[in-house]
């Protein structure tokens, strides 16, 4: 199976743009570099394990995956709270990264059984 092909990294990968199209002119420089930064590392982290050769890796990285949607999580949470982002948006966004997270959380638990 290609990353490509996975519901989940198409999610993160619309995930990650929309926060990007977000903080695309914020002038607060480290937390856009942050709040972007773990959002990249998602979908990323993802197509990583799945091009890496044992399942042990794979399950390492979508590991490394699904903490950075925590820390997007609570990078959304922080960014509210200083306006930076809408509460509705930031809602939506939210919930965007629990589902990212629980569908992870799944593919993980699949791979364990096959080790």
């Amino acid at each position: 199976m290609r990353f490509e092909d996975l519901k989940v990294w198409k999610r993160s990968a619309r995930l990650c743009t929309e926060i990007y199209t977000i903080f695309r002119g914020s002038r607060d420089f480290g937390f856009r570099d942050q709040i972007t930064r773990s959002a990249l590392s998602i979908a990323s982290n993802i197509a990583e394990g799945f091009e890496r050769e044992s399942q042990k890796e794979k399950i390492r990285f979508l590991g490394f995956a699904k903490g950075s949607c925590g820390e997007l999580r609570t990078q959304i949470y922080i960014g509210i709270e200083i306006g930076y982002i809408d509460r509705a948006a930031g809602k939506r966004l939210t919930e965007e990264t629990r589902e990212i997270s629980s569908m992870l959380q799944g593919l993980i638990h699949a791979y364990r059984r096959r080790i």
